[in-house]
């Protein structure tokens, strides 16, 4: 007997990680997320490496399971895979107080939260297609925006 196995969560050429419980705010996460959005995963993790953001640290170390996962779990080509997605959750808020002025409370607030990082491989030829197409729509934005100053 036994159980039947569980469907995958992503597409055949995506895999994934997830962190959570990082003690940090997630607005300052999402600040680390943006930065590896839709890069190329050998420069999102110098990125993260040479980034000044103390949880940049933590962030690297979701990309690198998750690029563990890819090549281990799904068989994917390390070389050709993308930070498809990268999205940032809240966690739970520890709750924290100080006395103040005139008998009052301050409340402080340290919040958690947690990333997901998805990864998708790219095919490269697919890859410097769609790169040429947007470096052609920005010729074409930079012509128009000339001609309307014009």
């Amino acid at each position: 007997m036994g159980k039947e196995k569980n469907p995958r969560r992503v597409a055949e050429n995506e895999a994934m990680a997830k962190t959570r419980m990082l003690r940090v705010s997630p607005q300052k996460l999402n600040l680390v997320a943006g930065l590896i959005r839709g890069k190329k995963v050998e420069k999102a993790l110098s990125d993260l490496t040479f980034s000044h953001k103390r949880i940049a640290g933590d962030v690297k170390k979701c990309l690198q399971s998750a690029i563990a996962n890819a090549e281990n779990n799904h068989n994917l080509d390390v070389d050709n895979l993308i930070v498809a997605e990268a999205w940032v959750g809240k966690n739970l808020v520890m709750k924290r107080g100080r006395p103040r002025a005139r008998g009052r409370y301050g409340r402080i607030m340290k919040p958690f939260s947690e990333i997901t990082i998805k990864l998708r491989e790219v095919d490269p030829a697919a890859a410097a297609a769609a790169a040429e197409a947007k470096k052609a729509s920005r010729k074409t934005a930079k012509a128009d925006t000339a001609e309307e100053q014009a």
